[in-house]
């Protein structure tokens, strides 16, 4: 993969940025974070050289004036909304994400359940989480929001929602996603603190869009059709242009709400310390793209994915058709198409020659290896071996795994277990691929091979059952699947 992105000058300028931000306010300070902070995957597909931890390692600087807060919308939890990169429900990781923070020694205050109504599932993880010892707080639907300014600026817009109680100079404001609430749950808050005597400010952590980047710029698109599902639109900074006479990019949320944010600190102090959307984000990316082709490149093969994601959610029935069609439609004005990712067109070949589901996955070195539907694997599970095997240097026609090895796994599937296909998916091969390399150095030597498989690209001709998409997205391979089952049946497991 070419490196497009300079990790440590966006380390040490968003450092920098981020303390004189908070300086400028002194006191309290309400930071929303956009994006992901242990594991913003979107970031470092789309930007070649950003870590997915890069967001936390700046901000352990801190870690004794921090205390964190997770917000988490209700209907969210409601619906059983998934983290489409790591396959687990927004309630899910808001718990994995309180153990991750714990782990590395930052304080996890509270979670705010935001559009709180009351939502039968969102009574049930509120109930949960008390029980679990962590405080939570209800935020309600604001009628009006955004627009009606002074009713959002009471006692009955921001004055309803339930104090969080907070003890330490900085409050980082986190979400398991997008929608969540986090800007809205800041500007109440500093609302009430205000209305305690406590003066406090807010800034946001952004990532995307990227402020200075063209409007069109390939790596903002991909943002969009990240956020399909929630209509998010990037748009001109109106506000910036008309303040500055500079072209900036924003989205339609955050210009939605400036308003708000003005008339809040207006009423508070008498002036407001931005002039845009834009000045509230502490947002260095931009500065730090060292080959911008390779990141727009990048970030192309980003919104295909995306548009193959869509179009499985919605006939897994986890999705509105209006998704997929959304990001089509981005994807024509960059005219991007399947050829962008050559793994698509080789497992088609390789399907149509067997009249069999099949895989594919392009290599580091750019080389494309295939795996078929056998009596002994499916297609997941081939593939991962011949790629292996092409990475450790392994004849093709090379026998790794003994058959003394694969036959007791599948009498241990039909005869015990209840399943009906014997084929070893890709986590059972994988098991019995470490079973023979305790005796079979060549064995041993196609496992080590492993790591080389993060980051490369992979296309399905089905959908994976849901055990080989967990080990190709733990592996890090970027897997896509084109939207069809392999049965015509109902049910799909």
């Amino acid at each position: 993969m070419r490196i497009g992105f300079d990790h440590d000058k966006y380390t040490r300028m968003q450092s920098e940025h981020i303390l004189e931000r908070i300086e400028k306010f002194g006191g309290k300070l309400y930071l929303e974070l956009g994006g992901k902070l242990f594991d913003d995957y979107h970031a470092s597909r789309v930007l070649p050289g950003f870590r997915p931890d890069s967001k936390m390692q700046m901000l352990l600087r801190l870690k004794d004036q921090e205390e964190i807060v997770i917000v988490l919308n209700s209907d969210d939890i409601e619906k059983s909304k998934v983290r489409g990169d790591l396959g687990i429900t927004y309630d899910a990781d808001t718990l994995r994400l309180i153990d991750a923070f714990r782990d590395i020694g930052l304080y996890v205050g509270s979670v705010v359940l935001t559009r709180y109504a009351s939502q039968p599932a969102a009574v049930a993880f509120e109930q949960r989480l008390n029980s679990l010892g962590i405080r939570t707080f209800r935020h309600y639907t604001i009628e009006g929001y955004p627009s009606d300014v002074d009713h959002i600026v009471s006692e009955n817009g921001f004055g309803r929602n339930e104090y969080v109680e907070t003890t330490r100079p900085l409050i980082l404001v986190t979400a398991p996603g997008p929608g969540s609430g986090k800007m809205a749950t800041c500007l109440s808050q500093v609302y009430q603190e205000n209305c305690r005597g406590i003066r406090a400010g807010y800034a946001k952590f952004e990532t995307f869009p990227i402020w200075n980047l063209p409007l069109k710029h390939p790596v903002n698109v991909a943002y969009e059709a990240a956020t399909a599902d929630l209509s998010d639109i990037n748009m001109i900074d109106p506000y910036h242009l008309e303040a500055y006479g500079q072209t900036t990019v924003n989205y339609n949320r955050d210009i939605e709400i400036f308003p708000v944010l003005n008339t809040l600190f207006e009423r508070m102090w008498g002036y407001s310390p931005y002039k845009s959307p834009t000045d509230m984000g502490v947002n260095m990316v931009g500065f730090c793209i060292s080959d911008d082709e390779a990141c727009r490149e990048a970030a192309k093969k980003e919104i295909l994915r995306r548009y193959y994601a869509a179009r499985c959610s919605f006939l897994q029935g986890h999705a509105a058709k209006e998704e997929g069609d959304k990001i089509n439609l981005l994807m024509k004005n960059l005219d991007i198409d399947d050829s962008i990712r050559p793994v698509i067109a080789a497992a088609r070949v390789k399907a149509e020659m067997t009249g069999q589901p099949a895989l594919a996955i392009e290599l580091p070195d750019g080389q494309i290896v295939t795996g078929k539907t056998t009596d002994l694997l499916g297609p997941s599970a081939a593939v991962v071996l011949n790629a292996v095997k092409r990475l450790g240097g392994i004849d093709k026609q090379t026998l790794l795994i003994s058959p003394n090895v694969i036959e007791p796994v599948q009498e241990l599937k039909c005869r015990y277990l209840g399943n009906h296909n014997p084929r070893l998916h890709s986590d059972e091969v994988l098991v019995a691929l470490s079973v023979s390399g305790a005796i079979n150095p060549t064995a041993a030597r196609a496992l080590s091979m492993l790591p080389h498989l993060k980051g490369c690209e992979a296309h399905s001709t089905v959908i994976l059952p849901a055990v080989d998409d967990n080990t190709f997205r733990r592996l890090g391979l970027n897997l896509t699947c084109d939207p069809a089952y392999q049965t015509h049946k109902l049910y799909h497991k």
